[in-house]
């Protein structure tokens, strides 16, 4: 039996798409191959994102932006996207969500927590329908 992966993808890959990587890598205790991009990726991840998440006992300041890849997509079982448009390329027998969720950019921790806690239990759910069993 393979390792299910999901992709994250957002445009700046700084914010929601960071949380949901460090949700899915802590949570399904390493037994999702995870990862993010974005279609335009910032210089750096949002520090409020991780300060918010943070608060959580999960650390992504070591993350940075990464740019969106074919090869990305194409390595991925789940593909989530959240606020790309139509930058994310499309494959035949790829599973695709898209999470519609605020953008954190420029918020305050205040505002990011609510976004932060949706991406949680969006996550949670996901690990559930990828037949893994969360650590936590």
């Amino acid at each position: 039996m393979s390792t299910p992966s999901a992709l994250f993808v957002c445009v700046h890959n700084a914010g929601r798409s960071q949380m949901a990587a460090g949700f899915l890598r802590q949570l399904s205790g390493g037994a999702v191959e995870v990862r993010s991009a974005g279609s335009e990726p910032a210089e750096q991840i949002n520090p409020v994102a991780v300060d918010a998440m943070l608060e959580k006992g999960i650390d992504i300041r070591a993350e940075r932006p990464k740019v969106l890849t074919t090869d990305a997509v194409q390595a991925s079982d789940v593909v989530i996207t959240m606020g790309c448009g139509d930058a994310c390329p499309i494959f035949p027998g790829k599973r695709y969500e898209d999470w519609a969720l605020q953008d954190p950019a420029g918020q305050g921790i205040e505002a990011v927590r609510p976004i932060r806690d949706e991406i949680e239990q969006r996550v949670r759910s996901l690990i559930a329908e990828l037949g893994v069993e969360a650590v936590a």
